[in-house]
């Protein structure tokens, strides 16, 4: 059965390697015949949450950016599959700013269900992936009908465009969005 699927490449980096990855799974979830929306943070202008909970009685930010146009995307997928570099052993900074602007979602009716994570990181133990994990699980489990359903890791990748150097890695990406 085709879903609504949206990819979030979080990297800003020119040549990332979890930005490969994620559209390694945009093809295969397209292969698959999904719907598929691709959303890069490059460019985009995201501001921090001030923390005022206004978006909590109003239904959307008071900050005026790029995030209420991604916001909309996030709240119609039916699949959300989060891209990121590890940096220090943590998610890019880029995309918790976005998990925290995506508070409005909170009470509304969302549509995700599926979350995934593809995750890039110059060490190559699995350890590395594990904090960035469970942020990214932390923000799922504050929406009773998501679920975080699994990663993708790439270890060992560390220059820019360096990911299509890891056929296996490549190939895990690839069938992520396969079986999406």
């Amino acid at each position: 059965m085709a879903k609504k699927v949206l990819i979030i490449s979080t990297s800003l980096r020119g040549g990332s390697n979890s930005d490969i990855l994620a559209r390694e799974c945009e093809r295969g979830a397209k292969e698959a015949g999904h719907e598929v929306e691709y959303i890069s943070l490059k460019g985009k202008e995201i501001k921090y949450c001030i923390g005022c909970l206004a978006c909590q009685t109003k239904g959307n930010c008071v900050l005026k950016d790029d995030v209420a146009e991604i916001m909309a995307k996030v709240k119609d997928a039916e699949v959300i599959v989060y891209a990121t570099p590890v940096y220090y052993y943590e998610m890019a900074g880029q995309m918790k700013t976005l998990l925290d602007r995506l508070n409005p979602l909170f009470p509304s009716e969302y549509a995700f269900r599926d979350i995934y994570m593809i995750a890039t990181a110059a060490e190559d133990e699995e350890s590395v992936f594990e904090k960035a994990y469970s942020g990214l699980r932390g923000w799922v489990d504050c929406f009773e009908k998501a679920e975080l359903k699994g990663i993708v890791t790439g270890g060992g990748i560390a220059g820019p465009n360096d990911a299509s150097n890891h056929k296996d890695t490549m190939q895990k990406a690839y069938e992520l969005g396969m079986g999406l």
